[in-house]
């Protein structure tokens, strides 16, 4: 699972629900490192999709982004909504423990990240996630 989320090929695979199709442009998991992506509908044309920098990367166990701040380390105002999500990965008699927590800045962003699709949006990328690592890929 680390691999899926530290190279930009297989994270490129997983990141946005299918049939949407996602573009890594930059992956510089580091903390202070760019995490930019970019989204298409049709397979031809993308548009921005994310623009955020890691805040904390521990090698194998865990990755904190957020998109409050870009990837150029400028303060930004992200639509639909700034957040901080918190990965981490641990062991478990089945593979990983993996574990996702998502911070907003304040009651009505949590709200409209949610009437957006975040929840079903993340459990969709979630499974993806989990067909790309079970095969093996």
């Amino acid at each position: 699972m680390w691999r899926a989320w530290t190279d930009p090929e297989r994270l490129a695979r997983w990141w946005v629900p299918a049939p949407a199709r996602s573009r890594v442009e930059r992956l510089d998991v580091r903390p202070g490192g760019g995490f930019v992506t970019r989204l298409s509908e049709d397979g031809v044309h993308y548009g921005p999709h994310v623009d955020a920098c890691f805040i904390v990367v521990e090698d194998l166990s865990r990755i904190v982004f957020t998109n409050a701040v870009d990837s150029a380390w400028r303060p930004t105002s992200p639509d639909p909504v700034a957040m901080t999500a918190e990965i981490s990965f641990g062991d478990h008699p089945d593979g990983t423990d993996y574990r996702i927590v998502v911070r907003h800045g304040d009651p009505a962003a949590k709200k409209r990240h949610e009437t957006l699709g975040f929840i079903d949006g993340w459990g969709t990328v979630t499974e993806q996630l989990a067909q790309l690592t079970e095969g093996g890929s």
